[in-house]
């Protein structure tokens, strides 16, 4: 497993530990970026990551973040999966899908530190045969299930409990 830049950002900062016990590694912003009152953005890190198979990446905002700059992110934890590197859409680069939940401009400056990411292991029960590829980037799995549900819909609605499956 290792941390690498996209080609987009080549003097990325590779994410670090501050201390030799820390079990996260802190992830860095790649570009200034605002953030306005109520408003959704993907940070970017310039950072991709390879995992190993039977791992994910999580990713988390800082503790001191949602108080110091009122920025949660917006999808409560981040799933990195090992297969998102390098995908075609946009080489695998990790972003912070960040909440400004003040009424307040937050701006954020390149070199910051964001959140971390923390190695995890995974198990998949004894009958999983996922086939599937990825075929994309940032929300692409769940973009695919919904491609499927609308194909499989002859009204192209959505049945219930058919996005999830």
């Amino acid at each position: 497993m290792k941390f690498e830049r996209v080609s987009k950002y080549p003097d990325a900062q590779l994410p670090e530990r501050a201390t030799k016990g820390s079990a996260g590694y802190d992830f860095f912003v790649a570009e200034d970026t605002t953030i306005g009152p109520g408003e959704i953005v993907l940070v970017p890190t310039g950072v991709k990551a390879q995992i190993d198979e039977g791992y994910w990446l999580e990713l988390a905002v800082r503790s001191s973040t949602p108080r110091k700059l009122g920025l949660i992110l917006a999808n409560g934890i981040g799933i990195v999966d090992s297969d998102y590197y390098n995908n075609p859409d946009n080489e695998g680069h990790i972003m912070f899908q960040v909440y400004n939940i003040t009424n307040k401009t937050v701006v954020l400056g390149k070199g910051n530190r964001i959140g971390q990411g923390v190695l995890v292991p995974y198990s998949v029960t004894d009958n999983d045969y996922v086939e599937r590829l990825r075929t994309g980037g940032f929300g692409s799995t769940s973009f695919n299930d919904i491609i499927d549900a609308i194909l499989r819909t002859p009204e192209n609605s959505f049945p219930t409990g058919e996005i999830n499956k």
